[in-house]
């Protein structure tokens, strides 16, 4: 099923279906007279006496051919509360063969200009479902004509939401993905076909990456038949040459743990140890495509951990494209080891302003913060909070966690300049961050997003049915808008 917004022009429209209108947080029906009759605005009253008004939205069936859906709009709303108020509107008329509702923006208080296009946007969001694999798919489409003078977004404005849409919804599909499917190989190519969109890639290939010295992350990939890659996604959108803005994903296309085993039980879940990776990809994606005023590049390891004669070891020593030694005593603490190499390489190749890696890198950030914020260690206070405020802006809220030198003596190694684990155990969260500090050679304010909690939800939430999120796609871009653009 999916989701068809058409903007028409009043003078065209004469809905007789299905009508959409909104009112105050009272649900005042007294300035929706002109577009009812006198009948459905008593029909509308009568049962509005009988209900609970703290409710957001009602929908009243008059016969078998129309509904009006009447939809409050409460004081001191906040933007997330626009979006979640539409994904509401979604979750009521996502039922039954009503396929086409007529959305009066006139009906909309002048004082809410920018509603309407959250309000949509969050209708979007919550309606998208992977289903590619199912062998029948749901075919009805609901579309919402959108009608009167006042409130409509901008055709500028409809671009960035449809572009933040489509980002969103490439970095879901990917997370979605199988391990057969999306495995190293096939994500490089599907990268490579970004080029449609204006974003210049480089792919970095096994051979390359030998050469420039990139063992952490080779190390991880060595027990797969598949390749191991860094690919390197640029946009420039900015008119001179200033620095970009960088963002560094983790892209683990599948981890067993290697040889430090995971458990069987849900296993099946580390499809998604790919995720932070796929929210770089659907930024980019986004930027690209509503031709965001910035320089922006995104730089995504993908590699597979696997068993076999050939796979990593605990015990084994690699040297990182830093020049760093590291010891490797859990091969499932792999995360790290590919945004280590990948960390060092974009502030070395790049220089950026900043850097943001997005990482599902540990379980210890569930334990700590479960399913409602993402864990953010940096080493810069802006920085921090530029980001905590975009996450409370767009609700994809993160915690800002320690980074200090005394965790450091837990990450020293007796055999290498560093452990890939703090095998004494605790702060399991921050010394992988303390790990990670470490390949940030130049001082580049950096932070790192352990988004392990958020990137996949079995229940759903406010703007997801259930499935991947695409958590950071839309943070990182409000981000950009908000300070950078």
């Amino acid at each position: 099923m999916s989701i068809k917004i058409n903007y028409l022009n009043k003078s065209s429209v004469k809905p007789s279906g299905n009508l959409v209108l909104f009112s105050n947080e009272k649900f005042n029906t007294k300035n929706l007279k002109k577009y009812l009759t006198d009948s459905e605005i008593s029909y509308i009253n009568d049962l509005l006496k009988v209900n609970d008004l703290k409710k957001n939205l009602f929908v009243f069936d008059f016969n078998s051919k129309k509904k009006i859906v009447l939809i409050s709009i409460k004081n001191n709303l906040k933007i997330s509360d626009f979006e979640n108020l539409g994904a509401e509107f979604y979750g009521r008329i996502n039922h039954g063969k009503n396929s086409e509702y007529f959305l009066n923006s006139d009906s909309i208080d002048s004082k809410n200009d920018i509603f309407l296009g959250h309000f949509l946007h969050g209708l979007k969001l919550k309606s998208y479902k992977f289903n590619k694999y199912k062998s029948k798919k749901e075919t009805r489409i609901i579309t919402i004509n959108v009608f009167g003078n006042k409130n409509k977004p901008t055709p500028q404005t409809q671009l960035k939401f449809k572009a933040l849409e489509e980002g969103t919804f490439y970095a879901r599909d990917l997370v979605s993905e199988p391990g057969n499917i999306l495995h190293p190989d096939e994500y490089a190519n599907r990268l490579n076909s970004l080029r449609k969109d204006g974003l210049k890639i480089n792919i970095y290939d096994e051979k390359k990456l030998k050469k420039l010295g990139m063992n952490a992350l080779l190390g991880v990939g060595m027990g797969s038949i598949r390749g191991s890659y860094l690919v390197t996604m640029e946009w420039n959108g900015a008119k001179n040459n200033s620095k970009p803005l960088a963002f560094v994903g983790k892209g683990v296309t599948f981890d067993t743990g290697g040889y430090s085993l995971k458990p069987a039980k849900f296993m099946e879940d580390m499809t998604y140890d790919m995720a932070g990776s796929a929210a770089v990809v659907g930024l980019m994606k986004s930027l690209a495509l509503r031709k965001a005023k910035i320089n922006a590049v995104g730089v995504v390891g993908l590699v597979e951990n696997m068993v076999s004669g050939v796979a990593q070891r605990p015990g084994d020593i690699v040297k990182s494209y830093s020049g760093k030694t590291i010891e490797i005593l859990n091969t499932d603490a792999e995360g790290r080891l590919v945004l280590a190499d990948a960390l060092t390489f974009t502030e070395k190749k790049f220089k950026p302003r900043f850097i943001v890696d997005l990482a599902t890198l540990t379980g210890a950030i569930i334990v700590c913060l479960g399913s409602e914020y993402a864990g953010l260690f940096s080493n810069d206070d802006k920085l921090s909070k530029q980001i905590l405020d975009a996450g409370e802006k767009v609700e994809e809220k993160l915690w800002r966690m320690p980074l200090h030198k005394n965790y450091d003596k837990l990450m020293n190694s007796k055999n290498a300049d560093v452990q890939n684990i703090n095998y004494v155990g605790g702060a399991g969260s921050t010394t992988a961050a303390q790990f990670l500090q470490r390949f940030i050679i130049n001082k580049t304010p950096w932070a790192h997003l352990d988004i392990a909690g958020m990137a996949f939800s079995k229940y759903g939430g406010a703007l997801n049915s259930g499935g991947a999120t695409g958590f950071g796609v839309r943070l990182l871009n409000h981000l950009i808008e908000e300070f950078y653009e």
